[in-house]
């Protein structure tokens, strides 16, 4: 049965079974190949915080032009919504559409709602939303609260169906059903699967030369742009969505002759949708950044296209070009060592990247770990080198620890997510900046030439560490960083690696003392 017939999708760890939140462990180098253990859903005995599926769902729907978001749950369930707004604006405009603000709204269940029942608030929500701002779509969107009360939106958008003129896509997102924030994507595009592609009779004639580039919320106009370039060098044509995409973009990826993933963890629910109802072929192995990956993600593209010959001959000439601009930078990287905090895919791809520019990789950590990923943990292995390899949604005290014993010379990590580092004196370098290029042959060069600025110039980052303060006891350092993971649950494995890992602070002492407690 396909999963679209279901009201509601699966979470991820039923869908991908092997999928693991937490682990540390050393991979790689004396410890050989594949010895990388695959945890089952075990727990830590102390938690720091972790990143909530909501977030990163409510940064594909709030780009969504046209569109009113409105949540359906407690007043603060995504407030985080509104720190979207910024980067929706520049996003819009970048791409040529008109600049417009995040349009997002919320029921603010209460009290009296949990004990009767929020239904009859979301329906006058979803007529008020629809009389006051005429969009195309509503999203409406279920939190936590719902989810346990027992609210049934899709029933409540099929009450107001005949009074409100917006398309209704009911969006299940009870953060509480999933550990892992990866789910956010299949919940997304489950309902855009649902309510907002055509159905296969009118989707009309193929366009062969079409192929969907299925974006990510951390890609900029940039990005798109190289990935264009590189797909028209084979004389095709790139459909981009479903970020800052109009839904008519859905319906144009119907008709293309196929699909390939920018990231795999992202991607896969949707495209794996497309091919079986509609019939559009999907390929999902690399993600174009670094040199090999770009290299591979674009002869992919060929074969499928029947022009492989000539993606070889483009990726040969690419290459030798960026290589002979890289060149200047390479003496700053020889001898240097980073570390990688980011999404599965984007930490383990970037580490290649990394390891391309000649920096040695003394650590990642990735905020999940399922069957994609071993294709690259295995090409970051041919080098023979080993590196700290750490599976922790968030949980800033483990990779405070690392990061101390580690002490790498920079570390890339999510916006907002660098403060550890900076404040350890370690230069940190944002992962990515929707601004700036980072996939393709171009954001190779462009992040190459970010991190020589960052590692010739760290003095910022040396007073900062002189003065810094992090809130942990001298005596967490001394200790081993995964001693909070529970090995008990861990099946298959060998050394450090070990369980997993859940929402906010529970159980257990934490690193700086008190019950709970960062």
């Amino acid at each position: 049965m396909s999963y679209l017939e279901s009201k509601i999708p699966p979470v991820r760890e039923h869908r991908h079974p092997e999928t693991s939140l937490a682990h540390g462990s050393e991979y790689g180098g004396r410890r050989g190949r594949g010895e990388c253990p695959i945890m089952a859903q075990a727990d830590r005995s102390f938690t720091q915080g972790s990143i909530c599926p909501l977030l990163p769902a409510l940064g594909i729907m709030c780009s969504l032009p046209d569109t009113v978001v409105l949540l359906h749950g407690s007043v603060g369930c995504g407030t985080c919504a509104a720190g979207n707004n910024v980067n929706v604006r520049g996003g819009l405009s970048s791409r040529g559409l008109p600049a417009a603000d995040v349009v997002w709204l919320s029921t603010a269940l209460d009290e009296m709602n949990v004990i009767n029942g929020g239904d009859a608030k979301l329906r006058e929500a979803l007529i008020e939303a629809d009389r006051r701002y005429s969009p195309r779509v509503i999203l409406a969107v279920s939190g936590c609260l719902p989810g346990v009360i027992g609210d049934d939106i899709d029933a409540a958008a099929a009450a107001v169906r005949d009074e409100v003129r917006a398309r209704i896509l009911p969006v299940h997102c009870e953060g509480f059903k999933s550990r892992f924030m990866a789910t956010a994507y299949d919940v997304v595009y489950h309902a855009v699967g649902r309510h907002l592609m055509p159905d296969p009779a009118d989707v009309g004639e193929r366009e062969p030369g079409a192929v969907n580039v299925m974006n990510v919320g951390s890609m900029g106009i940039a990005d798109e742009r190289e990935l264009a370039r590189l797909v028209s060098t084979l004389g095709l044509s790139a459909n981009f969505f479903p970020v800052f995409s109009d839904p008519d973009s859905f319906a144009r990826a119907a008709r293309a002759a196929f699909s390939i993933s920018v990231c795999p963890t992202h991607d896969d629910y949707f495209l794996s949708h497309l091919e079986e109802r509609y019939g559009v072929p999907h390929i999902i192995r690399h993600m174009p950044i670094g040199i090999a990956n770009t290299t591979r993600w674009l002869t992919d593209l060929g074969a499928a296209a029947g022009r492989e010959a000539e993606a070889r001959a483009v990726a040969e000439r690419e290459e030798a070009e960026l290589r002979r601009g890289l060149e200047p930078l390479l003496p700053v990287f020889a001898g240097r060592s980073a570390f990688i905090s980011a999404g599965e895919y984007r930490s383990l791809a970037t580490a290649s990247l990394l390891q391309e520019l000649g920096l040695e990789i003394s650590g990642i950590r990735s905020f999940h770990f399922d069957s994609f990923a071993e294709v690259e943990l295995e090409k970051l292995s041919a080098g023979g080198r080993g590196f700290v390899f750490n599976v922790a949604n968030v949980q800033p005290f483990e990779e405070a620890n690392l990061l101390r014993r580690l002490r790498p010379d920079v570390f890339l990590g999510h916006m907002h997510g660098n403060s550890t580092a900076a404040r350890l004196g370690i230069p940190a370098q944002v992962i990515y900046n929707s601004g700036y290029a980072y996939m393709g042959y171009r954001g190779a060069f462009d992040l190459a030439r970010r991190l020589a600025r960052k590692l010739c110039y760290p003095g910022f980052y040396r007073r900062l560490g002189r003065f810094g303060k992090l809130p942990y006891r001298e005596s967490w350092y001394g200790e081993d960083p995964f001693s909070r993971i529970r090995a008990d649950r861990a099946r298959g494995g060998v050394g450090d690696g070990r369980g997993g890992g859940t929402g906010a602070a529970s159980g257990g002492n934490g690193p700086s003392g008190g019950e709970a407690r960062p």
